[in-house]
């Protein structure tokens, strides 16, 4: 169970400022959250190998390969101010 100083500790600790109602919800909270731990680690693991994901995984993304890309020009011919073949957008400077 945790108590109200630990939660008040972990909050000083993390640079939390917490209201009253906070602390006494946060309270409760981790202490749920340290029972339902606590239940499993009653669980049986022996033979159970480790794993980073509980379903195999596969690759799903498709093949690479190579298309022809888009035509510079026709790229450029939407671009509101192209110049020497890129786009040309303002200077941050400019903006700020």
């Amino acid at each position: 169970m945790i108590d109200r100083e630990q939660v008040l500790h972990v909050a000083r600790l993390s640079r939390l400022r917490l209201t009253e109602e906070e602390v006494d919800t946060l309270t409760g909270e981790l202490s749920s959250v340290l029972d339902h731990v606590d239940k499993l680690a009653e669980v049986d693991i022996e033979g159970v190998e480790p794993t980073s994901h509980v379903v195999p995984l596969e690759n799903v993304l498709r093949d690479d390969v190579p298309v022809p890309s888009l035509d510079r020009d026709v790229a450029l011919s939407q671009a509101p101010d192209p110049h020497d073949g890129a786009f040309r957008v303002p200077s941050p400077q400019a903006e700020a």
